[in-house]
This record gives C-alpha cells, structure tokens and sequence, in this order.
C-alpha cells in the first residue's frame, strides 16, 4: 500500500466477544494522522465483518477485546487469507493481561492457523519503531500498565507474526485501543501526545 494512497481505519468485527471496544480511538488516531502526516483519510472508522469478502479491500485492520475469540470457519478462513496476501492486522489486548481471556483465546487462534511458533516476540529495535516517530526503547508504556491493572506487569516487547519479511499480524498486551480512547481535542492536556505510536503502527503498515 502506499503512502499516497486514501488511509482507512478499519475495524474487524467477529461473531465471539467483544470487538467494538474503544470506539473514540480511531478517531483519535485518524486526527494525529491529520496533525502529524500528509497521508490522505478517510475521516471515519469502516467496520468490516470478518467473515465478509470486503475484508480483502481493507489493507490496514485493526481488532480488539476483551472476552472469548473463537472465530469461525469463515473467519478462520479471511484472516488467514487476508495477512497472507498482503493484509496488515493490528490487534490490541484490551485486558493487558497476558493470561486473560481474549489473550489466551487469540493465541491459541493465531497458533491452530499459523502454527504454534509463528506469533514470537519482535526485538525493540524494528524498525517499526522508527517508522516515523523514534521510539528507541521499543513499545512505549500505557498508563494502564504502570498503573498496575491487567496481569500488573509492563509488557516491555511486541508480538508479531511475520510473513515474507513484514509483519502481518502486529499483537500487543498494552491495551493502546484503550490508552488512546478519548476525545482527540484533550490531547492538550497530554504532556507527550501518546497517539504518537499509533502513527509508526500505520507508516508502517503503509509502506511494507
């Protein structure tokens, strides 16, 4: 996908759980995009069903929750499909907790479709987190974490299920669907504007 191309926000929906959490972030993300980049948008989320074949017009996607993902044999079917010709997924654990329900239920997902080996750590220096903004320590903190919520650890590291050299299924246990739902106009309040990752996330996603 490039750079030049119209950006859409798109949102998987899937038939278990809990998939329309943080529903004020991307319209935050879309307007730092507006605010940091001069990459054309679309001004508001698409959701897509990911059992739907408009799945495979969306080259960015991004899916959350909080509860049991269990994706049926259609869906099962298009995700697959989708990151293995070229399709991007961000996928953010809502519960920042690595032995929560959507944690453990995703993996296991991820592993009955790509083996059990696939989704692996990515090492902080990426180049994901270089892809706009500079972030040299790798993911950047959410206040969730430090906060002690979720499992009461700061996950220091990114999971990723690389395809042909790019990853294609980007999974983190951070909770940034949560860290970035507000309203965009109190990021005036932010020392540092935390959407800022958010913007590597789709560069990247863009460009690879």
């Amino acid at each position: 996908m490039s750079l030049n191309s119209k950006f859409t926000f798109t949102r998987f929906s899937y038939h278990s759980g809990d998939w329309d959490t943080d529903q004020r972030m991307p319209s935050n993300i879309l307007n730092s995009l507006l605010e940091y980049t001069t990459i054309p948008i679309e001004q508001k989320e698409k959701v897509v069903a990911l059992s739907s074949p408009d799945v495979f017009a969306s080259p960015f996607s991004y899916l959350s929750g909080h509860k049991l993902v269990q994706f049926d044999a259609q869906e099962r079917a298009n995700f697959k499909k989708y990151v293995e010709n070229g399709g991007f997924v961000f996928v953010d654990d809502c519960n920042h907790d690595i032995d929560g329900l959507f944690a453990k239920s995703f993996e296991t997902q991820m592993g009955s479709l790509f083996g059990h080996e696939a989704l692996k750590k990515i090492p902080n220096n990426h180049e994901i987190y270089n892809a706009f903004f500079k972030f040299e320590k790798g993911p950047p903190n959410t206040s969730f974490e430090l906060n002690g919520w979720g499992d009461d650890l700061v996950h220091d590291y990114l999971k990723a299920i690389t395809i042909n050299g790019r990853i294609a299924v980007l999974y983190s246990n951070k909770d940034y669907g949560c860290e970035w739902d507000y309203d965009f106009r109190n990021k005036r309040f932010l020392a540092e504007d935390n959407t800022k990752f958010g913007i590597n996330i789709i560069v990247y996603a863009m460009s690879s």
